[in-house]
Formats: C-alpha cells, sequence, structure tokens
C-alpha cells in the first residue's frame, strides 16, 4: 500500500486524546439528565399544588348554605349580632381580600379556624388522621398485597378456569359502589338477617367502656366491616393492572432464555417476569397510598369512622369553609406528593424513563 492511499490520521499523535465530543455510557447520560428530570417534576408538584390552594377557597364557595346561621343554631339574632360573626371570621372583606388572606396564611401552615369546633383546621386534621390511616392503611396493605398475587397468578395461568374467575369477580366488585357494599355488610354481618345473626358493629371505632388489649380488640372488631369492603372494592384495581402489565411481558425473550436455562416457572415468575412488570403497578400503588391520607369519604360516612373522611362530610354540611378547604388541599396534596415521588423512583426502577 502507497503512502497516498494511506488515509490521514486525524488528531495528534503524542498520547493525547483526540479532539471531539467525548463517549459517555447510558449510566453517565441517565445521571447526568436525572437532576434536570427531578426539577421539572418538582416543579409541576409546586404548580399543581398552586393550583388546587387556589381552586379550594373558590370551589366550596359555591355550596348554597350560610354559615354565619349555622353557627346561631337556628336562634333568632339580630342583625349586629350576625355582622359581628362575620367580622369574627373574615367573611365581611370582599373577596379578593379574603382569598389573599388565605393564600398567606395557607403558606405558612395556618388553614384557618374551624366555624363549627371553633378550632384550628390543623389541630382537627391532626385528630382524624390517625384514625383515617389505620382504616384506609389496613385495607391497602391487604387489597395491595391481595390484587399483586391473584394477579400475577391469573396472568401466569392466562385463559384457565381460575383466570376467568378472578378476574370476573374482580371487575363484578370493582364495579360496586362502595357505599352500597358497606351498607349491605352492615344488614347482613351487623344488623343480621335471617338465620345470619349481628356479629359486629354497625358503626363507630369504639364501645368506649374498654381499656388495655380488650381495647384494641375493640377498635378491632368495629375495623372489620369498613375494612372487607374497602379491599372487596379496591383489591380488583391491582389485580387487573398487574395482569395487565404481566401479559405484556411474558412473551419477551429473556423468560424463554430463563426456561431454557432450566429454572422452573415459579423461579421464572417471580425473579423475572414479576419485577420487570411491577412498574405500572407501581404507578396505581402510589396513587393508593396518597388516598389513604385521603381516607374514602363514603365509607368513613357510612360506618361512622371519625375520620378525615366523616370529617370531611360534616364540614361539608354546614358549610364550614376553613374545614372544608384545609381538607380539600391535604387530600390533593397527599396524592400529588405521592405521585411525584413516583416519578422520581421511576428513573431508578427503569433508567429509560428519566432519559
Amino acid at each position: 500500500m502507497t503512502a497516498e492511499a494511506t488515509p490521514p490520521l486525524i488528531g495528534k499523535t503524542d498520547g493525547q486524546a483526540p479532539a471531539g465530543p467525548s463517549v459517555r455510557g447510558p449510566r453517565a447520560r441517565t445521571t447526568d439528565g436525572y437532576p434536570r428530570y427531578v426539577a421539572g417534576k418538582l416543579g409541576g408538584a409546586a404548580v399543581s399544588l398552586l393550583a388546587v390552594l387556589v381552586t379550594s377557597f373558590f370551589l366550596f364557595r359555591l355550596i348554597p348554605g350560610d354559615p354565619v346561621k349555622f353557627m346561631t343554631g337556628g336562634r333568632q339574632v339580630s342583625a349586629e349580632q350576625l355582622a359581628a360573626y362575620r367580622r369574627e371570621f373574615g367573611l365581611d372583606l370582599p373577596m379578593w381580600e379574603q382569598f389573599t388572606d388565605y393564600c398567606g396564611k395557607a403558606l405558612t401552615g395556618d388553614l384557618g379556624t374551624s366555624y363549627q369546633f371553633r378550632a384550628p383546621v390543623i389541630d382537627k386534621i391532626t385528630e382524624a388522621l390517625p384514625n383515617t390511616l389505620l382504616l384506609t392503611g389496613t385495607s391497602f396493605v391487604i387489597y395491595t398485597a391481595l390484587g399483586i398475587f391473584l394477579g400475577t397468578r391469573a396472568a401466569w395461568r392466562n385463559g384457565r378456569i381460575g383466570d376467568r374467575l378472578n378476574t370476573g369477580l374482580a371487575l363484578t366488585l370493582y364495579s360496586i359502589p362502595s357505599f352500597w357494599l358497606g351498607l349491605l355488610l352492615i344488614i347482613v354481618f351487623a344488623v343480621g338477617i335471617g338465620p345470619i345473626p349481628g356479629l359486629f358493629p354497625t358503626g363507630g371505632m369504639e364501645s368506649g367502656d374498654e381499656q388495655g388489649f380488650a381495647y384494641v380488640l375493640d377498635v378491632a372488631h368495629h375495623l372489620v366491616l369498613p375494612v372487607v369492603t374497602l379491599v372487596a372494592v379496591e383489591y380488583g384495581q391491582t389485580l387487573l393492572v398487574t395482569r395487565s402489565a404481566l401479559l405484556d411481558e411474558m412473551g419477551s425473550d429473556y423468560l424463554t432464555t430463563a426456561r431454557a436455562k432450566g429454572l422452573r416457572d415459579d423461579l421464572v415468575r417471580r425473579r423475572h417476569a414479576v419485577p420487570n412488570a411491577l412498574l405500572p403497578t407501581m404507578t396505581l400503588i402510589f396513587i393508593n397510598l396518597g388516598r389513604t391520607v385521603a381516607g374514602v369519604i363514603l365509607v368513613e360516612t357510612v360506618f361512622s369512622w371519625p375520620g378525615l373522611g366523616g370529617l370531611f362530610y360534616q364540614a361539608l354540611s354546614v358549610p364550614d369553609l376553613p374545614l372544608v378547604q384545609g381538607l380539600f388541599f391535604v387530600f390533593a396534596a397527599a396524592v400529588i406528593v405521592m405521585n411525584t415521588l413516583a416519578d422520581l423512583i421511576y428513573p431508578l426502577l427503569d433508567p429509560r424513563v428519566g432519559r
């Protein structure tokens, strides 16, 4: 080969790296892009929270009813007394001034004072929150585990009788209104019908005369029917999402390779298929986790459970505007925070998400 046919060398030959863009691996690209991805998600969450703050103020002012008249308890009062009540709670101020005052206090953690309880809204929320977390948290753990377990088995046995029964039952229960199912359970298992005696309390959280371990058993006894209601209605959603995601993974080449290596179907499902199919289920889990703070308003109302859902229903009937606004903001903020947390975890589970 002649010298003329030899292609020229690009760059220097003294051991230095040639000029031009450096070659970086996929992990480096993902690491560099992750802070920008996080900043975008946090910014979106902040905008969503601000929108919720604005919405919570104007939305509930459309509710008919005069909270000042409720505070008088139906008694005959003079116009001067009504005006004094309105001044006390700032209801005599122009709407724009009420809005700016509400936003300014909310940004500092002050959600106002409840009309009917004459107590800070944040105190009422803090008081009822543990009861809601007990009910919805217990239900969340049970229906999530049950939905993932039955969803993976249904997908792995796609088309068989067990799959059809599981899917059909899940769809049926998921379509039933939770308040209707709760009332049905109260009639059958609390009040009693025919040969079935009343086995459980009709509502409430405790009997009020128990202490120590007996108190724990009493609360668990009151917890059974509302938990069964929530689990029956909610587990089907997790089952269906898990089943659908796993069916999409079952035709993948890596599962065929795993079987060719001699792995049992049970190991292939647990170690390979299920972890890769859990990303859509993870979204649903975080959404449901945010809802545990909000509680389930209808179920808590049906069973007279003293949680945030029951408190929200009670505040709506007045209307107790500061309490309704504060609860609405807390409910929405819990869902937004959990959705944002899920978005931040996705790139750690699947690096393709953050690119």
